[in-house]
This record gives C-alpha cells, structure tokens and sequence, in this order.
C-alpha cells in the first residue's frame, strides 16, 4: 500500500470534506475525509489538470 501523505480536509459549509494526498511515485488521491481507504488515484498531472479545469469553469455546472 502507498504511503499517502494527506492535505488538510476541504471543506464547504454543510457539505462533505475532501482530501488530497500524493505520495513518493508521483501518485495523487482524492478522499471523503473520514473515508481515505476508499479514494480515487492518478497521476500528480491528472490531479493537476483536473484542478485547472475546474478553476477554468468547466464544472460549474455540476453546481
């Protein structure tokens, strides 16, 4: 198993938090904070990407 090194959580008011957490072979995580056992992995680039759209807008309408 990685050795996963979490952010802080991100959190909204009245909604879930999330984590972030990348380890030493380049890898990124998203997590439910409370729930990292379970979480999404990729590349650092895709998670970097995947911030730069959202910043961009282009999930704006998921809001």
């Amino acid at each position: 198993m990685a050795d996963i090194r979490w952010e802080e959580p991100f959190c909204a008011e009245g909604s879930a938090c999330f984590r972030l957490g990348t380890d030493d072979d380049g890898n990124a995580y998203i997590a439910v904070a409370g729930a990292e056992g379970a979480y999404v992995s990729d590349t650092r680039e895709a998670l970097r990407t995947l911030i730069r759209e959202i910043k961009a807008g282009k999930a704006d309408h998921l809001l």
